[in-house]
Order: structure tokens, then sequence, then C-alpha cells
């Protein structure tokens, strides 16, 4: 369809709502669109990261669809103190037969926060499983994790939608947002571990501003706002709601795409 030109496909975090990011790649895969370069945050880490090292829809699925994965994410803080995400790094292991951006078939960038330079970070080659696993490391919830003896935590500290390290190298940046700002009602926030995601959450929108206008459509999975950072019991439904968001939108991808311009200056 699009004759030599790049699609970019960055993919924010969410927690369980990220499972959403497999239903826009199902809705693009049926339209022929197979981004070429990927970007990814937390659970968009680990979804971009599948889908690079060459994972079907149906692959993703049962991954997720595993009961011990959600163990992964079950969080009891006041008993149990910070969760490891140790867990997460096995299941990368088993689907991935290297520890190393460079097995992944399409180039992959993940955001992730420095805590000791205080800054972004985009890694896209060396070791792959603790960078994911960092992108994943949601600060207070899960332990952080040491890459090079310096500390790391989810990407979405600093960088939501990580749309700059693709724009230059594609000619059509699709994001994919499934954390769209929403109103919290008052019950929500009544204890420390609600105010403190949702303070997360806050920050993370405001950084994601930025980003969202550098894409050339976005797509807003505003539905997955009702479901729980770690409801991943809920995983058919949020592919489902990550499909419908994005088949809402291809009609317009689709025309986008139509009118890029070739190498000769004309349009499809």
């Amino acid at each position: 369809m699009y004759q030599g030109k790049k699609v970019g496909l960055a993919l924010s975090g969410g927690g369980a709502r990220g499972v959403a990011h497999i239903g826009v790649l199902r809705a693009l895969a049926e339209h022929g669109i197979e981004p070429d370069v990927l970007s990814g945050t937390s659970a968009g880490a680990i979804v971009a990261t599948w889908y690079a090292a060459g994972l079907s829809i149906e692959q993703m699925l049962d991954i997720v669809a595993e009961s011990s994965l959600f163990k992964a994410f079950k969080i009891v803080i006041p008993n149990t103190g910070l969760t490891s995400l140790k867990y997460l790094k096995e299941r990368l292991a088993k689907v991935i037969d290297k520890d190393d951006f460079a097995v992944l078939q399409k180039p992959t960038y993940i955001a992730i926060s420095n805590l000791n330079k205080g800054k972004l970070e985009f890694k896209s080659e060396g070791p792959l499983f603790d960078v994911v696993m960092a992108s994943s490391s949601i600060p207070l919830i899960f332990k952080p994790v040491e890459i090079g003896g310096e500390i790391y935590v989810d990407g979405g500290v600093f960088c939501n939608l990580p749309v700059e390290p693709i724009k230059e190298e594609v000619d059509y940046v699709i994001g994919v947002d499934v954390m769209p700002a929403v109103e919290w009602d008052s019950k929500s926030l009544n204890g420390w571990f609600g105010i403190g995601i949702r303070c997360f959450e806050l920050s993370v929108h405001a950084n994601s501003l930025a980003q969202k206008h550098l894409c050339d459509h976005l797509i807003e999975v505003e539905q997955a706002v009702a479901f729980h950072t770690f409801q991943f019991n809920k995983y058919k439904e949020l592919e489902e709601l990550g499909y419908q968001a994005a088949m809402g939108a291809m009609d317009r991808i689709l025309d986008d795409l139509k009118k890029l311009p070739q190498e000769n200056g004309e349009v499809l």
C-alpha cells in the first residue's frame, strides 16, 4: 500500500489497558499495515517488543491469558511492599531467543526513566529484557531495575507515548494512547494507594501532550479507562476495545497513507 513508505507505531503505557494495543495491531494487520518501526513505554514497550520479535496476535494473547502472568502484577502494597517484575523477564526469555535488541525483526525504541540522572532515555540496542522490565516498573509499586549501575523505573515518568524517537525514521506515525485523561470520583481517591496512582497518571497525561502532537494520527482507546491498571482478567474485552478503536480510525489512516508522496512526488 505505501510503496516503500515507512509507518511507525508508538504505544503508550497503561498497565492492563495495554492489552488494547494488541487489538490495534490486529486491526492494522487486517488492512495490510505492518509497522516498520516501533516504540513503547511500560505495557506499550512489552507489546512493541513482542511484535518486533515476530509474535502473532494469537501468541501475544496466549501469554496474557496465562494465569501466572496475572500473578506477576498482583499488588498487595500494605502487606508485601514493592513487587518484582522478575516473572516478566522470565516470560520474555521464553518467547525471545536472546536478550538483545539485535534479535528483534524491527527497530524498537523503549522509554525508561533514569532516577540517578533524573532524565528520560530511549533504548534501542544492547541487552533487552531489563530495559523492558525497567520501562514497566511503575514507581512505588514495582521494584526499580538496575542497568549499568544506575536505577531505572517506568518510562511514563517522563514520556508515556514515545513518538519522538521514531518520528524522523518514518513517513507516518500512528500513536496509540490507552490512558486518555478522565475525571476520577472521590471514592477512587480514598486512600494513599489511589491517590498515588492518580498523581502518577496525571503526570503521565501532562508529559504525553507534546508527544501526541507529533503523531500523524492518534488513536485514543477511551473506553479502556473504565478498567483498572491491573485488571488483566479482562484481557479479552481490552483487546476488543483496541481493535474497535483502530477500526474506527482506519478510513482516515488508509486515506492518509494513500496520500503520502512517493519518490517522484506523486500520490497513490
